[in-house]
């Protein structure tokens, strides 16, 4: 489906009925890169409707000439919630750049917000450089690299902490698909230089978030990182919080089991609190 807005258009998909959830994914791929490993988790449970949507210059997400940045896209996204989900409570699952625009979403909209899940998720503190662990490999078969373009190669190795055939299977399936359709163009200008990270800062509006959340994050993930995160764990009042060894920034990959016995609690947990709020 496709929702107009004032930057350009966000194409998304719904899946099943219930209480809303808003699923942002990584930059770079598309909505597909979450939907393949979250569905069988939703598919257990009743009363979760599903809104996976393509970000901005994302899969078939278009943006115009006006869009600069992540606020650009955040505001695109920001109307999208409200034509779609006009004054309706809902939750948010971000990974990577799409948990970075999560909690701007959590920055605009905390009042109509259920829960909040962050998967190995972007972070900026203001005023202070971003603490990354160094790049390592636990595992690596090069000989499934010899049929792979550069493009490929250099994502795989770059996300992936274990570089085998089972993951590279599941990242050609899941991620790689998404990755065609991405706005080259865009992603490969300059607009990070000024205009990534918000000029607001997200988690600056309230002292602890009330909202059952989960924060997953991998210890050598050199990418988006972990330490930073435990900085502001206690802004989250009611927060899981998992970092996870022997895993990188592809944690629905290299940890899925794991990754999917958290997210299921964490629903269970915003289930919970909904039931209470209705006796």
């Amino acid at each position: 489906m496709e929702c107009h807005v004032s930057k350009g258009t966000i194409n998304y998909e719904v899946c099943g009925e219930g209480s809303p959830v808003i699923v942002l994914h990584a930059m770079g791929t598309d909505h597909r890169s979450m939907k393949y490993w979250l569905e069988p988790i939703f598919m257990k449970r009743k009363d979760w409707q599903r809104i996976y949507l393509d970000i901005p210059a994302h899969g078939k997400s278009v943006i115009t000439e006006q869009v600069k940045g992540t606020e650009d896209m955040l505001d695109m996204i920001i109307e999208f919630i409200d034509a779609v989900l006009p004054n309706q409570m809902f939750s948010v699952i971000g990974a990577s750049f799409g948990g970075y625009l999560a909690q701007g979403i959590v920055h605009k909209k905390r009042e109509l917000i259920t829960g909040i899940s962050l998967i190995a998720s972007a972070l900026h503190l203001p005023g202070s450089e971003r603490t990354l662990p160094a790049k390592v490999v636990f595992e690596v078969d090069t000989s499934l690299f010899g049929e792979l373009d550069d493009d490929v190669l250099n994502a795989f190795q770059l996300l992936m902490v274990h570089q085998n055939k089972s993951n590279l299977l599941t990242f050609l399936k899941e991620v790689q698909p998404g990755r065609l359709l991405a706005n080259r163009n865009f992603l490969s200008s300059d607009w990070k230089k000024e205009g990534y990270y918000f000029k607001f800062d997200p988690l600056g509006n309230f002292e602890q978030l009330q909202h059952p959340t989960l924060i997953v994050l991998g210890k050598q993930d050199s990418i988006c990182g972990y330490e930073d995160h435990i900085k502001i764990f206690g802004k989250y009042n009611h927060a899981s919080f998992a970092i996870l060894d022997h895993a990188g920034h592809m944690i629905q990959i290299e940890e899925r089991e794991v990754l999917t016995s958290l997210v299921t609690d964490w629903l269970f947990r915003i289930e919970k609190q909904q039931a209470f709020s209705f006796l």
